[in-house]
Parts: structure tokens; sequence; C-alpha cells
């Protein structure tokens, strides 16, 4: 199977940019997912496999549940290194920008990566690509930038000299981009490329187990009252809702990812279209994070786009409100009501 994803002309300089650079570095954007951190560590595995020095910087905290994945204590967090990659930034030929289609996903370390003088390199899947690049490599239509990261390696012939060190970050990025292969992942590329991670002996079995049963006593009960005094059914519009407030998260001593697929789970409702998660930033006053899951052709993207200052995929969205948890819920009222079309 042909699963090439660059041109003649970005295989030539791709190879071109990591061949002249010695110090490399791999970033993500802010509030790292699985995607994020997969697609990062995998990528910095195939470029050491190169003889380069990379490093790894991830702008905050990642969630607890990814800490098992080989490498993560070579990750540097901006926000607790900033002199650090500062210096860094400054030092490097070489930037790779994984998994984000702007700079300012970057949030505190937007301006530091911006005037980097180093060469850069989008590599992503989110759409409307607005990175001042070398090289962009962006397909909206890929199930990650994890599957980005392996086509790309396999393309430049790297894949067979690699190991788990590789192949586990890559497979735990897709699937959890893909809420374990159940959205965002019909194409049969996406099989073939499982097949051959498989080939490198990784347990996939246990990388979800890892992943997804991995959570605190604290995250189960706060999933069970989410789901009993939370959530707001719709059935007229084949949608639901939830909130949580600062106070509800620290009543279940929330910690980074603890609210990670809750979202996904009112799509258990029969008929149900799309599912909004409401949550509260945990530090920052008026600022409401958003998750926006639907299914079949429901374009939550456009969603996110229209009332939550977001983005993202057609069936997996994410935005925020600058405001109270009261005006969030407000908005997602109207928001369905706005595409009550669609989803009835």
């Amino acid at each position: 199977m042909n699963i090439d994803i660059l041109d003649n002309n970005q295989l030539v300089l791709m190879d071109q940019l990591i061949s002249n650079s010695q110090t490399i570095l791999v970033v993500c954007h802010k509030s790292p997912d699985g995607d994020a951190v997969g697609s990062s560590l995998g990528w910095a595995e195939f470029l050491r496999s190169r003889g380069k020095d990379v490093t790894v910087i991830v702008p905050d905290q990642y969630p607890d549940f990814l800490k098992w994945l080989p490498n993560t204590d070579k990750i540097v967090r901006y926000d607790k290194h900033t002199e650090k990659c500062d210096m860094l930034f400054k030092i490097a030929d070489l930037v790779f920008c994984l998994d984000f289609n702007t700079p300012s996903r970057v949030d505190e370390m937007e301006k530091t990566l911006v005037s980097s003088p180093a060469k850069k390199v989008l590599i992503d899947h989110h759409l409307k690509p607005d990175v001042d690049a070398d090289l962009i490599v962006s397909h909206p239509e890929a199930s990650s930038t994890s599957e980005l990261v392996f086509r790309i390696v396999w393309q430049m012939g790297a894949f067979d000299s690699l190991d788990k060190q590789f192949a586990v970050p890559v497979y735990c990025g897709m699937m959890t981009d893909t809420g374990g292969f159940t959205f965002n992942s019909t194409r049969p590329e996406i099989f073939f490329i499982i097949s051959e991670l498989l080939t490198k002996r990784i347990d996939k079995d246990r990388i979800y187990r890892n992943v997804y049963h991995n959570y605190s006593e604290n995250r189960i009960r706060m999933m069970g009252y989410v789901m009993y005094e939370k959530l707001v059914y719709m059935p007229e519009y084949n949608a639901a809702f939830y909130s949580l407030t600062r106070e509800e998260l620290k009543r279940f001593n929330y910690i980074k990812g603890d609210a990670e697929g809750l979202v996904n789970i009112p799509q258990q409702i029969k008929g149900l279209k799309l599912s909004i998660s409401l949550r509260e930033d945990t530090d920052k006053p008026n600022l409401v994070w958003v998750s926006l899951r639907s299914v079949d052709d429901f374009p939550c993207n456009l969603m996110a786009e229209e009332f939550f200052n977001g983005g993202g995929h057609l069936n997996a969205s994410g935005g925020r409100v600058d405001g109270t948890i009261e005006e969030a819920i407000e908005i997602a009222k109207k928001a369905i009501i706005a595409y009550q079309n669609k989803l009835k």
C-alpha cells in the first residue's frame, strides 16, 4: 500500500533540513494530549536515530496517564524551565511544530517560538495552518499528527531501523486522537499502519489499558457525578451537554487529564448526535474550556468556530468561552438551537 504523504520537493527539503541541522527542538500545543505527546516522542526518536541532538518541549503539564510513555523523562516543560527553553530556542538549528496549526496554540511560548532564528517545519492535521515555516506538512484528513509522523518516517525509509521507542508513542497518539479508533479512522491506510507498528512487538492492549484504565478513584467518582447530576439531555435536538465548575473539580481532587474522554460518554445515548463539555479553568477566572464531539456529518468544528472561539475536526473539536460558566451554558444552548436543523 502506498502511504507516501510528501511530494518529491517536500521529501528532498525535509531530508535537507534534518541533515543540515544538529540541535533540533520538537514542540507541541498547550495542554498536550495523547497525539501531541505521542507524535512528538515518536518524531524525536526518529531524529535521534539520525544522530541529532533533540529536545522535546511542551508548553505545560500533560496528563498523568501519558507519563508511562518511553522518553517522557526527557520532555522539558516550558512553564517550569522557561529560561532553559528560551536559550534552546535561540541556539536551535531547526524547530518542528507538531499538532498545532497556529502559534497561539503554544500559549506563553508563542513569542519565543516565533522569534527563534531556527528554521521551522510544521507537521499537523488541523485546518487552516498559519505557521511561518520553511516546510508545511498539513493534512486535515489524517486521523492524527502521529499518523503523519509514521507516514513521513516510512516514506524516508527509516521505519525498519526503529523499535518500540518509536512505535509505542505513535500508536498511542493515533489511538487517543481517534477515541480508540472509533471515529475518524475508517481509511484502510490507518490499519496498514497499525499492522506495521505491531511488527515492533508493541502490546496494543496494554497501551489501551495504560491510557483508558489508568485513572484515579476520584476520576471515576467524578464521571458518575457528571453523568447523574450534571448531564443536560436535550432529546428534541439529539444533543447533550454538561458543565463542571472550579469548585466541583476541587471536590474531586481534579488533576490534569481527569476530564479527558468524559465528553464521549453521552454519545452512548441512542440517537445522540452532539455532546458538549464545559469546564472552568482551575486557575484563571472567567475562562471555560469547551470540548465538542459529534457523529456522522454533524460539523462540530463549525459550531466551535462560530460559538466557542475554536475549531478542530468534523467530529472532534474544542474551544473556549471567555466568561463565566453560566454564560458558557447559555452559549451552548444557543449553539444547539442554532444548529437544530442539522441535529434533528
